[in-house]
């Protein structure tokens, strides 16, 4: 369980870093991202949070895990509101991260070197199993990554790959159960190889 670290309340300088959860789909990012902002409520610190504006798949407005478990959040189209709306708080925290784009990697920078805490969340794979931009460059940034797991739907093992039951090829496209399942490495592949193998019957 990620602890926050400890910083002394008399250093001239506020420090500021920045974390990231990343995993599948179903793996508990969300709920890990609501557990740390809560604990940073309860230290009576400052919290804002930001989700992209087009998931609306449990509220238009609240970050919402898939326990639905919720907290407030503001919506938010382009990275760079962030910036202009997280005003003098302590903690900014991200959902959903890799539906913004490459920009946020610079919002998150400065956030970070003016002091603040910023915590981030989402999908460090799409559903072709290749990295979901701008989640590399954030981890590459960060002081703390925690990387959480979900179980294969399949299986049972561990997953860390998000599989798209249906044939779209989009690379952002909304859904949950009913669209997609979390999957070890090898039933992912296995999946990948059956629908390879269909589409080239047809």
């Amino acid at each position: 369980m990620f602890i926050e670290p400890h910083i002394s309340k008399s250093s001239e300088t506020k420090a500021g870093w920045i974390e990231v959860v990343s995993g599948s789909m179903f793996s508990g990012k969300t709920e890990e991202l609501i557990r740390r902002l809560n604990r940073a409520l309860i230290a009576n610190q400052q919290v804002e949070i930001f989700k992209p504006a087009i998931d609306k798949r449990y509220h238009a407005h609240d970050v919402v895990s898939h326990n639905a478990n919720a907290i407030r959040s503001t919506p938010v189209d382009f990275a760079r509101d962030i910036l202009l709306l997280s005003g003098d708080c302590d903690v900014v925290g991200i959902d959903e991260a890799q539906f913004f784009d490459h920009s946020l990697v610079e919002v998150c920078e400065k956030l970070a070197n003016n002091g603040k805490r910023v915590i981030i969340a989402g999908l460090d794979m799409d559903f072709e199993g290749s990295p979901f931009d701008p989640m590399p460059a954030l981890m590459g940034i960060a002081e703390f990554v925690t990387k959480v797991h979900a179980i294969c739907a399949i299986c049972g093992n561990i997953a860390n790959f998000s599989y798209r039951l249906s044939t779209n090829t989009e690379k952002v496209k909304l859904g949950e159960k009913e669209s997609y399942q979390a999957r070890c490495r090898t039933c992912f592949i296995d999946g990948m190889q059956q629908r390879k193998s269909t589409d080239e019957s047809i």
